[in-house]
C-alpha cells in the first residue's frame, strides 16, 4: 500500500505529459496550417471606389450554444494561377513560362441563407477595359482597352484581377481565393482522387492528358491536366476548357462531401495542408479560423445545389480568337448576383 501514492503520481505525471504533448501537437498543427496561408489586402488597396456591398442580415445560430454563423450572400472571385514559381509548380506546369496568369476565373455567388450557389466562369479570352490598378511597388497601371481578362492578374496581381472583375460585372467581390498548380494537385490527391465522366475523347499533348470518353478516377496530376486542357477537345477554344473545369468543380464538391473528413483526422490534416499551402486569399480569409467559419456557414450547401454557368459571350468583331460579353444577357446575369 505504501507504493500506491507514488505509482499514482507517476501515472498522473505521464497522463499530464501526454495531454501536454497532445495540446502542443494540436497547437503546432493549427500554427502550421494558419501560417501556410498567403494573403493580399485588397480592401485597402482598392479603397471605396468599388461596387456597393450587399446588405448583410444578422447572423443566425443553429442552437443556443452554437457560434453565430453568417447567412448573408457572398461573391467570391476564385482564380487558378498558372504560376511556375517553385519546383512543384514548374514541374506540373511544364515549359519555362515566367510570371503568372489566371487562366481559370470563376465568380462564386452564394445565395442568402448559404444553401445555394451559382458559379460563373469568365473566359480568359474575354476582351475588357482593364482599369487602372494600384501596384504594390507604388504607382498604378494604365487603363487598357480591349485587353484580355486574364492580363489583369499578369500586370497587377490579385488586386487588379479583383478590380477588373468588379469593373466587368458591377458586382462587389467580398472575398478572393487563388490556388496554384501544386496546391490543386495536392488537394485532389489528399481526397483520394476525383471521379469524373467525360463526354468525348481527350487527346491533348500540351496538357499531357489522353482519356477515352467515359468515367474516370483521376489523381491530382491528371485532374490538373483536365482543368488545363483545351487543345484536345472541341474547337480548341477556352470555352471547351471551361466546360471541363465546371464538371471537375462539381465532382470535387461531391468528393469532399463524401470524404467524411471529420471522422478521419489524418486525411483531414492532409486536405487542410494541401488547401492552405497552395492558397492566397484576401485579408478577410487569411486565417484558419476565418476559413473554418466560412466552411461552417456553408454546411447546407451540397453539390446538387450548385449551378455552373459561363458568362454569355460572342465572338469579338476585332478578333475571331477572342470574345466579348453578349449583351443584354451578360448584364442580366450579373444583375441577378448583386
Amino acid at each position: 500500500m505504501g507504493r500506491r501514492p507514488g505509482a499514482l503520481r507517476i501515472v498522473g505525471l505521464t497522463l499530464a505529459g501526454t495531454l501536454a504533448l497532445g495540446a502542443a501537437a494540436a497547437g503546432w498543427v493549427y500554427w502550421h496550417l494558419d501560417s501556410n496561408i498567403r494573403s493580399v489586402d485588397i480592401n485597402s488597396a482598392l479603397g471605396d471606389d468599388r461596387p456597393a456591398r450587399a446588405v448583410i442580415p444578422p447572423a443566425a445560430t443553429a442552437s443556443a450554444d452554437a457560434s453565430p454563423l453568417p447567412t448573408g450572400s457572398l461573391n467570391i472571385l476564385v482564380l487558378g494561377s498558372d504560376s511556375r514559381g517553385g519546383t512543384a509548380n514548374k514541374e506540373l506546369g511544364g515549359g519555362d513560362s515566367s510570371g503568372a496568369r489566371s487562366d481559370t476565373a470563376m465568380v462564386v455567388h452564394i445565395d442568402a441563407g448559404r444553401t445555394r450557389a451559382t458559379v460563373v466562369s469568365i473566359p480568359r479570352d474575354t476582351l475588357v477595359t482593364r482599369p487602372s490598378c494600384p501596384l504594390a511597388s507604388g504607382g498604378t497601371t494604365a487603363v487598357a482597352y480591349g485587353a484580355m481578362f486574364n492580363s489583369a492578374y499578369s500586370v497587377g496581381g490579385p488586386v487588379c484581377a479583383v478590380k477588373t472583375a468588379e469593373s466587368l460585372t458591377g458586382v462587389r467581390m467580398d472575398h478572393y481565393l487563388e490556388i496554384d498548380f501544386s496546391g490543386f494537385a495536392k488537394l485532389v490527391d489528399a481526397l483520394g482522387g476525383v471521379d469524373v465522366t467525360t463526354g468525348q475523347d481527350i487527346d491533348d499533348d500540351r496538357s499531357h492528358l489522353h482519356l477515352e470518353a467515359g468515367a474516370h478516377h483521376l489523381d491530382g496530376k491528371q485532374a490538373l491536366a483536365l482543368a488545363r486542357t483545351r487543345h484536345g477537345i472541341g474547337d480548341g477554344s477556352d470555352l471547351g476548357r471551361i466546360g471541363l473545369q465546371q464538371t471537375l468543380f462539381k465532382a470535387l464538391l461531391e468528393q469532399i462531401a463524401g470524404a467524411r473528413l471529420l471522422t478521419d483526422p489524418a486525411r483531414l490534416y492532409q486536405v487542410a495542408d494541401a488547401v492552405t499551402a497552395g492558397l492566397t486569399t484576401d485579408t478577410g480569409l487569411d486565417s484558419l479560423g476565418e476559413l473554418t467559419g466560412l466552411g461552417r456557414s456553408l454546411g447546407g450547401l451540397t453539390a446538387d445545389r450548385v449551378r455552373t454557368v459561363t458568362m454569355p459571350v460572342v465572338t469579338a468583331p476585332s478578333d475571331p480568337n477572342r470574345v466579348i460579353p453578349e449583351e443584354p444577357a451578360a448584364d442580366r446575369l450579373w444583375t441577378s448576383l448583386r
